[in-house]
């Protein structure tokens, strides 16, 4: 037994209500159940009930044992004075309030149906499961609830998302652009390279970016020098460009790449070298020198497939190295890359910016995922396997934030599909 299925017994009311008795006896009459509350303290204030013949109003709290109040220590919390009743699954010793006086309990497992017991455990302990508890039953939940517990479930995503934007506005002062560069330059690193990029922006104050952004040679200069890249005495000319350029802005500026983190080529494909992304990063800022305000006035899609409408420097056409002549071909942004920069980057950080100026813009955001197509993983496949229909970005993103914070975790409880589940069946 969970106690996170005895909150949602007492919240949805899946009791039998005739008849309830305390441990001792007292006939309990629930008037109201009371707010269920995820944080500290009581697990549902401002309850209304009666118990016997008194009216009481205060917190309910809820546990597998009557013991486990002691394991959690609530007897020395005052935050548990004001708890009217105790309902638990198994009474197994007497709960006091600090003023010596017995808190009323209630036994649930006298109060519930087989059935219910049943369904709950068929739900969390099917040994057949292959990859989430619900699999066999998922397709047949009614569409208007998955429909909506996937909305929920997109913003929740942005809002883990906002983490990082948060974190480095407190870094830079509330500089948005700033932020933008520094989150942009993240993404272009991709898994691997990440936290390296993410460090190249920390040394890289966004005023330097304005001042030679309109050179695209200044600012390769600087990325590349900053990312290591330029510490060997080689022959080729385009290099020794670079070089030279980032040792006169390095002086000039008093930048230096001291807790940089060696960007890696290992595991990459071409492609994706660091190389290529910083070339093509560069680009991007210097074909747009007010890039922020520009995708913040995105409205679709398209709008910000065309600022990121860019190729690495000529250069890179024969190279993915440097002096290491390749066959040539465009490194173009590829639109499968410009998506990802869509969902990690630009989408939160349009988010946050709404909320910081207190504008509501989520059916734009919606508007603007709904336009890219579903990312394809493992995840998403499990779950298309199941006859899941996911169609868009919004929806796979959706599905993402289900399986790693509710599926993977085992909260079947706090998920709509879940409590949906156990409540069509009794």
């Amino acid at each position: 037994m969970r106690e996170d299925f005895l909150h949602f017994i007492w919240k949805y009311k899946k009791l039998e209500l005739a008849d309830l008795k305390t441990t001792t006896n007292e006939s309990i009459e629930i008037i109201s159940l009371g707010s269920h509350n995820k944080l500290a303290g009581p697990d549902f204030f401002n309850a209304r009930l009666k118990i016997k013949d008194q009216l009481w109003a205060g917190n309910v709290e809820i546990h597998v044992n009557s013991s486990d109040w002691y394991v959690h220590g609530h007897e020395m919390d005052a935050n548990y004075d004001n708890v009217i009743l105790h309902v638990v699954w198994d009474d197994d010793v007497s709960v006091y309030r600090r003023d010596n006086s017995l808190i009323p309990t209630l036994e649930l497992k006298n109060y519930i149906s087989h059935e219910l017991v049943e369904s709950y455990k068929s739900l969390l302990n099917n040994k057949a499961i292959t990859f989430i508890n619900c699999e066999s039953e998922l397709a047949k939940i009614d569409e208007f609830i998955f429909e909506n517990w996937l909305e929920r479930l997109y913003f929740e995503r942005l809002e883990s998302k906002s983490a990082l934007v948060v974190t480095l506005l407190e870094k830079y002062n509330n500089d948005w652009e700033q932020v933008l560069f520094s989150l942009l330059l993240r993404n272009f690193g991709s898994k691997i390279n990440a936290d390296s990029f993410l460090s190249i922006a920390h040394q890289l104050k966004f005023s330097t970016v304005r001042k030679v952004s309109a050179n695209v040679n200044e600012l390769e200069s600087l990325l590349f020098g900053l990312a290591g890249l330029l510490e060997d005495d080689k022959l080729d000319a385009y290099y020794l460009s670079l070089k030279k350029e980032y040792d006169y802005l390095s002086h000039k500026y008093g930048i230096n790449n001291t807790g940089v983190l060696c960007p890696s080529f290992f595991k990459l494909r071409p492609p994706n070298f660091p190389t290529i992304r910083l070339s093509q990063f560069a680009n991007v800022y210097a074909r747009h020198n007010n890039l922020f305000s520009k995708l913040i006035e995105a409205k679709s899609v398209e709008d910000i497939y065309s600022l990121f409408n860019v190729s690495a420097s000529s250069y890179w056409n024969t190279h993915f190295n440097f002096e290491k002549t390749s066959k040539k071909s465009e490194k173009k942004l590829s639109k499968k890359f410009t998506d990802l920069v869509i969902i990690n980057t630009i989408l939160p950080l349009k988010f946050n910016y709404a909320k910081y100026l207190g504008k509501q813009i989520d059916d734009e955001i919606v508007y603007i995922a709904t336009q890219i197509g579903a990312e394809q993983n493992s995840i998403v496949e499990k779950y298309k396997n199941l006859n899941i229909k996911i169609l868009n970005a919004a929806e796979s993103q959706s599905i993402l934030q289900l399986y790693n914070e509710y599926c993977s975790k085992n909260k079947c409880l706090e998920c709509a599909i879940g409590n949906s589940l156990l409540k069509g069946n009794n």
